[in-house]
């Protein structure tokens, strides 16, 4: 099974420092957001990642790649710590352009060639979720008891309106529906959906007809996972573990302030920090 990571967009809601850095390798600490991701699909037995990129992100491409001077340079000095630092993923990582921003549905159509005819895991990487089972393997557990296409959801018991929600099937697993931010008051269930997904072959057939048919504008997966849904073949896990939701710089201060916590010395300064000023937090 491959892993997809969608990272081609602008990230215009980081300008101006998305003007030159993807938006994907902004760190949390100092982890690139994408290298949680790529950690996630490894550690979930994926050994075959492909990135969906734009021409703006060749940084991306850098990251993954050897860093061969630090690499003789920390061997000198004996710096196994350092080194372990910029080891390269044991996976293949590979990359495809996205050459028009066309939307997510347009994006996944440029690797349909490449997945042999395999399920795949498809993550964006705005959502990072931090637990002792990796995200992926979640869903991947879920596809191996039902052959369905799966959606990941947290469980939000507030206001949805603002997120896409899975209608739940009575058995507790299946998706007999989904919703796009609805009114409130409205929603189906509180399931909302974040970005991690696995998705059949049979889900690309789907996406390959919807493009076909479509005019002008961007073009998004919701025409093949309507129809998977209509043919009972979509399921959903609601995922275990922290979410971290750095799509938009508030969510992304907060997944720094959660970081912080769990490194003990940031954790210091993070305690400093709100004895000196927490009077001016309120």
């Amino acid at each position: 099974m491959k892993g997809i990571i969608v990272a081609a967009g602008y990230g215009t809601r980081f300008l101006p420092v998305t003007k030159t850095v993807p938006k994907e390798l902004l760190p949390i600490g100092v982890t690139p957001s994408i290298a949680y991701i790529a950690q996630e699909f490894v550690d979930s037995g994926i050994t075959d990642i492909i990135i969906i990129t734009s021409r703006r992100k060749k940084a991306l491409e850098d990251y993954f790649d050897r860093e061969i001077e630090l690499e003789e340079l920390f061997g000198r000095e004996g710096r196994e710590d350092r080194l372990e630092k910029i080891r390269p993923l044991p996976a293949r990582v590979s990359f495809v352009r996205q050459a028009e921003m066309r939307g997510t549905g347009h994006a996944l159509l440029q690797v349909t060639h490449l997945l042999g005819g395999e399920p795949c895991v498809v993550a964006y990487p705005d959502d990072i979720v931090l637990g002792p089972k990796p995200l992926a393997r979640q869903l991947i557990e879920v596809y191996e008891r039902t052959g369905k296409c799966v959606l990941a959801t947290i469980f939000e018991p507030g206001d949805v309106s603002r997120y896409g929600i899975v209608d739940p099937a009575a058995d507790g697993v299946g998706v007999r529906g989904f919703v796009e931010k609805p009114a409130a008051g409205s929603e189906p269930s509180h399931e909302v959906s974040i970005g991690r997904y696995l998705y059949t072959p049979e889900f690309f057939t789907w996406l390959e007809e919807g493009w076909e048919h479509h005019g002008s504008g961007e073009y998004y997966h919701s025409y093949a996972l309507d129809k998977m849904i209509g043919e009972g073949k979509v399921a959903f896990a609601r995922v275990e573990g922290r979410r971290l939701d750095t799509g938009e710089p508030g969510g992304y201060f907060e997944a720094q302030l959660l970081n912080a916590l769990d490194d003990p010395a940031l954790k210091r300064v993070l305690a400093r920090f709100v004895a000196e000023h927490g009077a001016n937090l309120v």
